[in-house]
């Protein structure tokens, strides 16, 4: 029966080949003998940008980017790019799938049934992974604030054959206590070495889940900025760097300062292609205020620029002309060094229009231009230089934090939201963007994805994930519980703020929610326990199980592990079909997804429902593969889509 295909752990598809007739796996292989043209290798490029260096294949690096698994042939190969202990430990992990699941946590979150914003709370690396199918080429802003290695802060110690099981031991989901996070001291001998292959499978698996038009900034400071550029060149490759914005995190130097006073910090970009069009900043009434009209000019206000370009007479000798002084007559030529920004009969049509301004009178001894307030962009252009005043500053998001937090000093050093507004206008231009974080720590991201939608009506969507590290403090146990607190107080903030306010311009409410959603095992059964025997043994070792999901399984978790795995994101409508009425069957739903999904996972699957499945060509039937008799397989089988558990 080609149409039934039996869902299995997907740690095992490849020792399950052939042992099970009804699962059916087909693995692609690149064929040696492929003829790269140009198109395909900018196809490549664009795949595995880690793969290229120099303009050149590195054959290794393509080989691990494609899962390869490749021994050590002696080989002493020089090619230009950044290496470190670990490195190939690293690459491995970003394509090991995970052994885990995200179950939902209903009460942690806020108008739950209606709400498209999440908060995932778990080691980001393993979300990561979870998200690779259903958020692939669908993010258009990631924003992320690592560790910076100062050596005072933790780090991920991933550990690279089950990092799962050292996150659950961790958290206190596993019986013995776990590592996951450690400071990285400089003294421990791999000091930049252990940060970068925290950074690496993080930022890999990343690259995937961004649009073709989307955009990657990353915090970072002077301990590491060096090596983050190199390794953000060779993840989503050098062509699509977008900026080095230097941000001024201090309005002022410290006077117990031991060196040259450190006042900025910095936010690397990269998008995930050429189409990356960044977005503009708002024009400010300080800026707007400059506009007059001194001379009643019937085009409205204007500002006066100025005439001379930056060129030189020897550069430019075209823009090296005299021109007539409307009041003496007398010659005006512009300096050698700077001639005039506009060709001799382009000048002559400035001066017809009336876009010259020679100064009250006429008492300028060179004329300057008339821009008109009309006539200007709709924005401004951003730059690399951040200040304080437009973007905020360290003790201001502190004070941010205080105001709305009963102990703030939990999270020492948030991100003043003003930084992440400006950060979000720079790229996420489409007002219904999602927006990742996934070292989200006291959710300033949140808090500035909620307040812009609110000033201009956006819905951009949030995923926020953040590992649940303890904070020794009472009050707050961990980080994860300091973000989710403030997005429930950023939210009640802005709800007794627009009470009573008629809220206009939106093609939708505005989504003041959130859904929680946690790292834990998956639902279904491990296998990786077996360490022999031949495939006898382990066929009697599945037909012992009378299923292949774990024991006290709930609905609610498989359905949101199922959805994951057919490529629905998190935040898809589900709704129970009233039609099926011996039958509990959970419609799927999203605007990111063509097709439907429709799954019951009752233990046994009514001729009834059978009869009524109504599915498109596309449309996908889930079910316990235990609830199907040998008759009802058949019958589903004409002209359906079906996926058995």
């Amino acid at each position: 029966m080609p149409s039934i295909v039996r869902i299995k752990t997907y740690e095992v598809f490849e020792d399950l080949i052939g042992l099970n007739q009804e699962l059916i796996v087909t693995i692609t292989k690149l064929r040696p003998t492929f003829t790269f043209d140009q198109a395909r290798l900018d196809a490549l490029r664009a795949l595995a940008p880690e793969a290229f260096a120099d303009g050149k294949i590195n054959r290794d690096a393509l080989l691990e980017a494609l899962g390869e698994h490749l021994e050590d042939d002696g080989r002493d190969a020089e090619h230009f790019g950044l290496f470190w202990p670990g490195k190939r430990d690293a690459r491995r992990l970003a394509s090991t799938p995970s052994a885990g699941a995200l179950k939902p946590a209903p009460g942690e979150g806020v108008n739950e049934a209606t709400t498209r914003h999440l908060f995932i709370e778990g080691d980001n690396l393993e979300v990561l992974k979870l998200l690779q199918k259903s958020y692939a080429g669908r993010v258009k802003m990631i924003y992320i604030d690592p560790p910076y290695n100062t050596g005072n802060d933790f780090i991920y110690s991933d550990n690279f054959t089950q990092p799962l099981e050292e996150y659950l031991r961790a958290t206190g989901q596993a019986d013995e206590a776990g590592r996951v996070l450690v400071t990285n001291t400089q003294a421990g001998g791999r000091y930049h070495s252990n940060w970068l292959n925290m950074m690496y499978p993080r930022l890999r698996l990343a690259r995937n889940l961004l649009r073709d038009d989307g955009a990657i900034f990353v915090s970072i400071d002077d301990h590491e900025v060096h090596h983050l550029r190199n390794l953000m060149d060779e993840v989503f490759g050098e062509e699509n760097f977008v900026a080095t914005i230097v941000w001024q995190k201090k309005y002022a130097a410290s006077s117990d300062d031991q060196g040259v006073a450190n006042m900025h910090e910095y936010l690397v970009g990269f998008s995930r292609s050429s189409d990356f069009d960044r977005g503009l900043f708002p024009r400010t009434e300080v800026q707007y205020a400059r506009y007059g009209n001194l001379d009643n000019d019937p085009r409205g206000n204007w500002a006066s620029d100025n005439y001379l370009s930056n060129k030189s007479k020897d550069q430019r000798p075209t823009l090296y002309y005299p021109i007539l002084h409307p009041k003496t007559g007398q010659e005006v030529w512009p300096p050698e060094h700077a001639v005039w920004r506009y060709s001799r009969s382009k000048h002559e049509q400035m001066e017809q229009e009336n876009r010259l301004y020679w100064g009250p009178d006429l008492s300028y001894a060179r004329p300057r231009l008339k821009r008109f307030r009309h006539e200007l962009k709709p924005g401004v252009v951003p730059s690399t230089w951040w200040p304080h005043t437009d973007a905020g500053h360290n003790d201001e998001a502190k004070k941010q934090l205080a105001s709305l937090m009963d102990d703030p000093s939990t999270f020492p050093t948030p991100k003043p939201v003003r930084l992440l507004k400006r950060l979000l206008l720079v790229g996420a231009v489409e007002e219904d963007s999602i927006i990742l974080d996934f070292f989200a720590g006291s959710c300033t991201t949140a808090q500035a994805v909620l307040e812009l939608n609110n000033e201009d009506g956006g819905n951009r969507r949030l995923i926020m994930v953040q590992f649940p590290e303890p904070t020794g403090k009472a009050g707050y146990a961990t980080i994860a519980d300091i973000g989710k607190e403030r997005i429930r107080r950023v939210i009640k903030r802005m709800q007794a703020k627009d009470a009573g306010k008629l809220i206009t311009g939106r093609d939708a409410p505005e989504d003041l929610g959130f859904r929680v959603f946690k790292l834990d095992r998956s639902n279904y059964r491990a296998w990786r326990d077996f360490e022999g025997g031949d495939m006898a043994e382990l066929q009697s070792l599945f037909d012992r199980f009378e299923s292949p999901l774990v024991e006290g399984w709930q609905a609610e978790d498989v359905l949101v592990e199922v959805m994951l795995m057919e490529g629905f994101p998190l935040d898809s409508t589900t709704e129970r079909m009233p039609e099926f009425m011996r039958n509990t069957v959970t419609r799927v739903t999203s605007d990111l997804v063509a097709h439907r999904l429709y799954v019951c996972l009752d233990a046994a699957v009514h001729d009834e429902t059978i009869a009524a499945l109504a599915l498109g060509e596309e449309d996908i039937f889930i079910c316990l593969d235990a609830a199907l008799t040998d008759e009802a397989k058949v019958r589903l089988e004409d002209g359906r889509r079906v996926k058995v558990i």
